[in-house]
């Protein structure tokens, strides 16, 4: 039988412990041979939580550990270049939790090192494994909706942001998180990146500078408009989609509930909610329907399934370094839109001006 690869995780956050940790011990061909993070209660908790596993202060410390085959990065955005760029000059194969880095710049680097090495670049983009997103994408590709003409995707929540996510420098800016993720999912439902961009922002916590609001409308070769808007100070929310199509509409209120029984330890619970499913107007044979369309189960593990099967079985790669550079050009674009005020327009190579 083939020992499974080690993985070694930098970074043990909310995002290194509860997320890549937790998911990545569910997949029985890996195993978390090490963790490397400053902090020493965050050591002891690794420890603790996989009793066993080196722990390290830093990635090049961990870099020295031969049972570390691939390298997964939770750490702040503004790290995720240059620790990329080490461990695949060092021959590991790298993971990068969401988003992939702050420039396009960056991202052509990340994917330049990671061929001249040979080895695997993928980034965490796992909501396109959400229910929602799922069910979504199945409903368009089957023409329920006909051609979408204007989309709508949507956090709405209530709280500061904290940490180094309320710092712009190493945040990149409110759109960079979960807006990383609502923009993957609209050039994935539309088939191609968007031609052109135009964003705005608002800042009201003086004692930050990561926005409170954030939205970038998204406009495509054939007309149609996305827009992405993320808010951290709505205590009544809008639905997370809503889509018209020329022959039908979408909406659906509530995100995908894997999050929190991921955290709760109850992941292999999720489920949405009757009440959270998709509602439905639509023309078949010439008649008017409505319906509720149940959400699919997402599936968070079918990331780091795909990973295994690319490195033990040659299987193809389901997010490419490549696609997601897309996706970091539209928020370094929307990141200049909103500060200039005007619309940006974006080349087929990703650059934009």
């Amino acid at each position: 039988m083939q020992q499974p690869i080690g993985v070694g995780i930098v970074g043990y956050g909310r995002a290194g412990r509860w997320f890549h940790a937790q998911l990545i011990a569910r997949e029985p061909r890996f195993k978390i041979a090490a963790v490397a993070t400053r902090s020493e209660e965050r050591q002891k908790q690794a420890q603790s939580d996989y009793p066993g596993v080196a722990v390290y202060s830093t990635l090049e410390q961990m870099l020295e550990d031969r049972g570390v085959q691939l390298v997964v990065i939770a750490t702040p955005h503004d790290t995720h270049a240059e620790l990329a760029v080490k461990a695949a000059e060092a021959g590991r194969h790298v993971v990068v939790d969401k988003v992939m880095c702050l420039t396009v710049s960056e991202a052509d680097r990340m994917i330049r090192v990671a061929r001249e090495n040979g080895v695997l670049l993928s980034v965490f983009h796992n909501r396109r494994w959400d229910g929602d997103f799922l069910t979504i994408r199945k409903v368009v590709e089957a023409g329920l909706l006909g051609r979408l003409r204007v989309a709508e995707i949507g956090i709405w929540g209530y709280g500061p942001s904290r940490g180094w996510r309320a710092e712009r420098s190493k945040m990149g800016g409110l759109l960079f998180d979960w807006g990383a993720h609502l923009v993957d999912q609209a050039i994935l439902l539309q088939g191609e990146p968007p031609v052109c961009l135009k964003a705005s922002s608002q800042f009201d916590r003086p004692e930050i500078d990561v926005e409170t609001f954030a939205r970038c409308e998204l406009t495509f070769s054939d007309g149609a408009l996305y827009l992405i808007e993320v808010c951290k100070i709505a205590r009544i929310g809008k639905p997370h989609w809503f889509l018209v199509g020329e022959r039908g509409s979408l909406v659906k209120y509530g995100v995908d509930p894997q999050e929190p029984l991921l955290l709760s330890g109850k992941f292999g619970e999720a489920k949405d909610p009757p009440e959270a499913y998709a509602r439905i107007s639509t023309e078949l044979g010439g008649i008017e329907v409505e319906m509720r369309l149940e959400t699919a189960r997402g599936d968070w593990l079918s990331f780091y399934r795909n990973i295994a099967d690319v490195l033990t079985e040659g299987a193809e790669l389901a997010v490419k370094p490549e696609e997601i550079r897309r996706v970091v050009a539209v928020l370094e674009g929307s990141a200049k839109s909103a500060a200039e005020g005007r619309v940006v327009r974006l080349q087929p190579d990703g650059t934009y001006d």
